[in-house]
């Protein structure tokens, strides 16, 4: 096989607009196990959107964008459901950046020779495959933005901003979550932003120009977040995977704390995970334990162990067709930044 036999097979994102899943959740709310635990958690994110002091906040770990539910988060940041968002770099530059380029994720199989996809420059997210010189190709276009700036020292959501700006100008597909999170006023922040093909970019960037570049400070990421915390005062968390989104957006409160300034814990949050609560891991650390940390109010949450893709689209999905989000005031939470 060539390697266009393996990039064939584009992956379709889920529209949740085209489908109402009000029956199936209503009918889980009847149910058990899973089930039961998915109705609760939109419930949970139906008060969210209803409690009009209630800022949201969705956290992204893990590749549910690549695999098919990237268009399920530009709608929810369209539909006001979503005020702030932080998201591993994959989550963001991988997957959404890459695509906005006009680049796809395609189909492709487990169970496969990888030193056959390798020799083909194909990378493999378990069932999904990307092109690895259109991921490099992406992987320049950071440094792009990054040589047009001034040198400095940035958090990732002022430099996501200067990615937002350029799709503005630059971008195939217009529909991408930077672009609209840039022109909603949707700040989209990711801790570990060198983790991801943003970070091939910046460092071929700062080896050009070891004296005069710039540089992300992810204490100033942890910084900024906190601020959106103190702002919003009262916030709900719908959480996919868990990582380092989960954990430095359940610290804000700690943080506000250290700061001497009285905030809230979290006072909604649900997780969508599988992963094992047993070996300890922050990932997997239930809502319960956060409580414990003093991060979380365990009045409203629930824990939802299954894989995103197979959840996500259905509860967003009733929540876009109860529209209650159209009752909502746009946060914007990027231009308390600009009052700096």
């Amino acid at each position: 096989m060539e390697k266009k036999d393996y990039l064939k097979e584009v992956i379709e994102h889920i529209d949740i607009k085209s489908f109402d899943s009000t029956p199936i959740i209503d009918s889980m709310r009847k149910m058990s196990f899973t089930s039961r635990e998915i109705a609760s958690a939109t419930d949970i994110y139906g008060l969210m959107i209803n409690d009009l002091e209630c800022s949201n906040i969705l956290t992204l770990a893990g590749s549910t964008s690549a695999a098919g539910c990237m268009q399920v988060y530009v709608d929810m940041v369209k539909h006001n459901m979503v005020d702030c968002i932080v998201a591993t770099g994959a989550s963001i530059v991988d997957m959404d950046f890459f695509e906005a380029l006009g680049f796809k994720h395609y189909r492709g199989s487990q169970f496969v020779d990888d030193n056959v996809l390798r020799d083909n420059y194909i990378d493999r997210i378990y069932d999904t495959y990307i092109d690895e010189q259109e991921l490099q190709n992406c992987d320049t276009t950071i440094k792009a933005i990054a040589d047009g700036m001034k040198p400095g020292v940035y958090s990732s959501r002022e430099f996501i901003k200067e990615m937002g700006k350029y799709l503005t100008q630059h971008s195939v597909k217009k529909d991408s979550l930077i672009q609209v999170c840039y022109e909603h006023n949707v700040p989209i922040f990711c801790p570990a932003f060198s983790d991801s093909s943003a970070g091939f970019g910046l460092v071929m960037h700062q080896w050009e120009r070891p004296d005069a570049h710039i540089a992300i400070d992810s204490v100033k990421d942890f910084r900024e977040l906190t601020m959106v915390k103190i702002e919003a005062k009262v916030t709900g968390l719908f959480m996919v995977g868990g990582g380092v989104p989960k954990n430095f957006t359940q610290d804000t409160v700690v943080c506000a704390e250290c700061l001497g300034i009285d905030v809230p814990m979290h006072k909604y949050a649900i997780q969508i995970t599988v992963a094992d609560v047993r070996d300890g891991a922050c990932s997997s650390s239930t809502l319960k334990e956060a409580s414990s940390w003093g991060k979380v109010d365990t009045t409203y949450e629930q824990m939802v162990f299954a894989e995103g893709t197979t959840v996500i689209p259905m509860i967003a999905s009733y929540l876009y067709h109860k529209r209650d989000w159209a009752k909502r005031t746009a946060r914007n939470f990027s231009k308390i930044f600009d009052k700096k």
